[in-house]
Parts: structure tokens; C-alpha cells; sequence
């Protein structure tokens, strides 16, 4: 705790530096910071900022995002996966439409009534797009923290430590300063750059010891799925359904598929089978092997909808199985 109040001086001339130039910090509105937070849950930031930048051309503010057709909305959105992020996105957009009158509530406790914020974004935007005092802990912020101090945190406790140590005025680029060391310094996946580090000399980690924080849990072997997936073919059209409103890649657009691996004979009941081949999709809880069989059909069955290749969003999952 005792080093944390040295942190300000440290990190602030850092990021003034070294601060990436990003999209999303040009503004730094509260809608921008927005889909951009959640844009970045689970992905990385070179693959987000082409999806960035196409969402705000196409939907420029909160009004035309609350408005938004489902499926502009998807397709905006493909590729990105985790499709809960952009329906609860849209439902925030409503919710500051309908119950704020257009206007992004500036404080944290207001922003955690909208859908698919959490603690972590309503920090961001409070503090980044209003500059308050309100910290964004996130799994980089955590990082740092507990290599600095040599201890685990968790949100709360870090949260609660990191509010008392805003400077004031400078609170957006205290919040993004720290996000800038655990992105690009004190490194996730490998060694971090501690010759770079402007708390170097104050973090009880640095050098050799930043391969014990912070402790992890061990992780539990993800689950592994086996299915069938169809790609039924008829005069340039390929099949198409809805997935279950509930569950995995929810109320999304898919390949006709089924669970276990069918045999050729169960796959020709469609038609005539015109290639074989496997594929693969790991999501975050689980992992998809999947036997695809490409399949011209002699009719377009009624209970698909039948449409274009590319026409329709579907997942990375389904549509990187298609030629």
C-alpha cells in the first residue's frame, strides 16, 4: 500500500510518452469509450480497431446504435464473437435513450445499471470520459498490482486502494496510464519489459520475481464437443437457421449441425455429399471438433432459410468452415 501513492507521478509523464495511438482516445466520449470497452472484453486490440472504426462510421452515436436493425447490427459485429456483448451493447444504448434522455449518466453507480456493464466499464467511462475518480480494474490492472506489491488483489480491494491515489484533473490518463503498463509493459504472456517500466524501482517484482504474481488459480480442462455441421448447397444458396434464444452463440445465425460424429450414410439422406473435410473452434469454456460434410440438395427445405453466401452474420465458428 505504501507504494501505491507514488504511482501518479510515475505513470502520468509514462503515458504522456508512450500512450498508443488508438481510435477510441482521440475523443474520449463517453459513447466511444463504451463500444470500445466492450469491443475490447476478450479481444485483442489490433483485431478491434478496424471494428471500431467501421461501428462508429455506420452507427455514429448512442441514438443510432439504440435504433440499429438486428441484423446490421450482427454483421457489424462478425467476427468479433461473444454475440451477448453486442445485443447487451445495443440495450445499454436503449436503456440511456429511453431512461436518460440520450445523455451517458457520469458516475460509476448510474453506469452499472446499464446491460453488460460492469464494474470494470462503468470505471472506464466515468473516469476516461468524465474524469472521475472512478478506477477500472481490470485482469492488466490486477497484474500490475500484484507484481508491484508482491500480493494478490482482488477488484474490490484494488479498486478501493487505486480510488484514494486519482490526481486530481488528471484522472482519465490515470486510469489509461495504468491500462497502458499491463498492455504494454508489465506483459501478460511472457517476460515484462522491466528495463521500460517507469516503477521499476519501487515494484518488489521486477526482474525475476514476476513469475510468481499474480498466484492463479488452476485452470479447469476446457470441455470438448463433437459435431456434425451441414452445408447444404442448392442454386448458390446455402442453409441457414437460428440458434436456441438461449445458450452458446444465443439466438445467432448457423449451419444446420447435430451433436456426434454422422456417418456418410446419415449425412447423404440430404443429398449428394460433395466433400468431407473437419474443422475446429475453441470458445472460452469449450471446444468444437466438427465433421462437415458439404452437401448439394435437389430442393430448398422449408424449415431453412436459404441465402447467399456471406449474406447472412454467421459466427467465426460456422463460417470459417464454409469454401
Amino acid at each position: 500500500m505504501k507504494k501505491l501513492p507514488f504511482l501518479p507521478d510515475r505513470l502520468l509523464p509514462f503515458f504522456e510518452k508512450n500512450a498508443r495511438d488508438l481510435p477510441w482516445r482521440k475523443k474520449r466520449t463517453p459513447y466511444a469509450v463504451l463500444v470500445s470497452e466492450i469491443m475490447l472484453q476478450q479481444t485483442r486490440v489490433d483485431t478491434v480497431i478496424d471494428y471500431f472504426n467501421r461501428f462508429m462510421t455506420e452507427l455514429p452515436n448512442v441514438q443510432d446504435l439504440a435504433d440499429a436493425p438486428e441484423e446490421k447490427l450482427l454483421q457489424l459485429w462478425e467476427g468479433l464473437g461473444y454475440y451477448r456483448r453486442v445485443r447487451n451493447l445495443q440495450k445499454a444504448a436503449q436503456m440511456i435513450v429511453s431512461d436518460f434522455n440520450g445523455i451517458f449518466p457520469s458516475e460509476a453507480r448510474e453506469l452499472l445499471k446499464l446491460p453488460g456493464v460492469g464494474a470494470y466499464t462503468a470505471g472506464a467511462i466515468s473516469s476516461i470520459a468524465f474524469g472521475r475518480p472512478a478506477p477500472a480494474v481490470d485482469g492488466n490492472v490486477l497484474r500490475v498490482l500484484s507484481r508491484i506489491t508482491a500480493s494478490n488483489w482482488d477488484t474490490d480491494s484494488a479498486g478501493d486502494a487505486l480510488q484514494k491515489q486519482y490526481p486530481e484533473g488528471r484522472c482519465s490518463d490515470f486510469t489509461e496510464s495504468l491500462m497502458e503498463l499491463g498492455a504494454t509493459v508489465c506483459l501478460p504472456n511472457g517476460a515484462p519489459r522491466c528495463t521500460d517500466c517507469p516503477v521499476r524501482d519501487i515494484c518488489a517484482s521486477a526482474d525475476d520475481g514476476w513469475q510468481n504474481w499474480p498466484v492463479k488459480p488452476e485452470k479447469k480442462p476446457r470441455k470438448k464437443e463433437i459435431q456434425t455441421v451441414y452445408i447444404l448447397r442448392h442454386n448458390g444458396k446455402i442453409a441457414h437457421r437460428r440458434r436456441p434464444e438461449t445458450g452458446l452463440l444465443a439466438g445467432l445465425w448457423e449451419l444446420p449441425n447435430e451433436p456426434g460424429r454422422k456417418t456418410r450414410e446419415h449425412a447423404a439422406e440430404y443429398g449428394k455429399i460433395h466433400a468431407v473435410k473437419q474443422g475446429k473452434h475453441i470458445f472460452t469454456h469449450v471446444e468444437w471438433e466438427m465433421l462437415v460434410y458439404v452437401i448439394d440438395v435437389k430442393a430448398e427445405s422449408p424449415e431453412y432459410v436459404w441465402a447467399e453466401q456471406g449474406s447472412l452474420p454467421l459466427p467465426t465458428a460456422f463460417r470459417k468452415l464454409l469454401p
